[in-house]
């Protein structure tokens, strides 16, 4: 799978389903939190802060007169698992769950994906699906509801060589009742777009380029938010905020459906389930089963190549006599820069357990006049990381000094030397 398949099919089944997995986690109740775009029915009579419209929009640089900008949708439709029993008379009983010898079955909203290139109108007529259940007296009913939606591209030209692209998505589904959970059988889930131009190139818009600064700028992006993918000619407009060129970590085994967690931890506390838990997960959703049967699979080697990895190594020069010092080895040697054990004010040492009296200059906030002229100790001397010194104090007459000694916030205040004088 090249980089703009992997990228996409994250994000396409982002929060999915989350660990530990099982349809009876309190956080997979509230599923398709990423890239909803709702019948706009619902929307405006549910008034709940969803959207029935989305839009990116990006630069290209290309040539005359426009370039040639390809556009396809790709989302997640909803379908509803239900189980039955089926009675002697062929009538179907809907159940919860579904047990056949050793087989469990979970009733369950499971997805397919959706492609559709654009620009137009695309639809997609409710269907039903029913398998049998393997060794009989049950059967799986999937069923989806009828979609309809918009896809609309435009090309505008700026200049002689930078085009906007604007592209954008409306749910034109006829359905306007206000339950949530059903609105999500006639939504678009986790909703994006591929943009590929053929002969010009996209323009970050995370970094552009100083001169496209301002065009970048304008560039009105709601829901969506475009990234390079793979080179610069493939833009990934994504539901969820990503940096340029994003990938997949090589020792990453598969989708966890939780890209901002650590495959890691996911995959040891997979490993953690019981029993119970684990014949819950396989009984919620294929995908899941697919995640602990190749945790399961895993060997030690495997699980070591998630504990770690370096991706690159750089040797730093410590003789800073040599002219081809490189920009790190001056951030090792700003590294390097100890705090100093005591600093010089008006010709005296101050040092951790020295007296000084404080006199604010910033005017920060009220504390700046309530400290004033106070008597107060040093307990430590800290450096940032522009290397600017700053003395911790206590105040001498505070009844909670003892908690600013413990470093207790309220109770330890932080003044740069300028703000104090030594109490000799």
């Amino acid at each position: 799978m090249d980089a703009l398949e992997s990228i996409a099919a994250a994000t396409l089944y982002e929060g999915y389903l989350l660990w530990p997995y099982r349809r009876s986690a309190r956080k997979n109740q509230q599923r398709w939190t990423f890239g909803g775009v709702y019948p706009r029915g619902f929307v405006e009579a549910a008034r709940a802060g969803d959207a029935w419209r989305v839009q990116t929009q990006c630069l290209v640089i290309g040539a005359q007169p426009v370039p040639e900008v390809e556009v396809e949708l790709r989302f997640l439709q909803v379908v509803s698992r239900r189980l039955a029993r089926v009675a002697l008379d062929g009538s179907l009983d809907f159940v919860d769950e579904l047990r056949v010898g050793d087989q469990r079955i979970l009733a369950w909203d499971e997805a397919v994906e959706r492609r559709f290139v654009a620009p137009g109108c695309f639809s997609v007529a409710a269907g039903e699906e029913r398998e049998g259940v393997e060794g009989g007296g049950g059967v799986i009913v999937r069923s989806w509801a009828d979609l309809s939606g918009l896809v609309d591209v435009r090309l505008e030209r700026l200049d002689e060589s930078v085009t906007r692209v604007t592209a954008s998505l409306c749910n034109t589904s006829q359905w306007s009742g206000l339950d949530r959970g059903e609105a999500q059988r006639y939504g678009f889930m986790s909703a994006h777009f591929v943009l590929q131009v053929r002969d010009g190139v996209f323009v970050s818009l995370t970094d552009p380029p100083p001169e496209l600064a301002a065009e970048a700028a304008s560039c009105e992006n709601l829901g969506l938010w475009p990234v390079l993918v793979e080179d610069e000619r493939t833009m990934l407009a994504s539901p969820i905020i990503l940096y340029d060129f994003p990938r997949i970590a090589p020792e990453s085994p598969g989708l966890q459906f939780d890209s901002g967690e650590i495959d890691q931890l996911l995959i040891l506390n997979t490993l953690t389930l019981s029993d119970a838990e684990k014949a819950e997960v396989r009984a919620t959703d294929p995908r899941a089963r697919e995640i602990l049967d190749r945790a399961e699979s895993l060997s030690a080697e495997d699980l070591g190549r998630l504990h770690r990895a370096i991706r690159a190594l750089h040797v730093l020069s410590r003789s800073h006599e040599d002219a081809r010092l490189t920009q790190a080895d001056y951030r090792l040697a700003e590294l390097e820069h100890p705090t100093p054990a005591f600093v010089v004010i008006n010709g005296a040492e101050v040092r951790e357990g020295s007296n000084v009296r404080l006199y604010p200059r910033g005017r920060a906030d009220v504390f700046d006049l309530a400290l004033n002229g106070k008597l107060a100790t040093v307990e430590a001397i800290e450096q940032d990381f522009d290397d600017r010194i700053h003395l911790a104090v206590t105040l001498a007459d505070d009844p909670g000094r003892d908690l600013g000694m413990a470093r207790m916030p309220g109770h330890r205040f932080f003044f740069s030397p300028d703000e104090v004088e030594p109490v000799r």
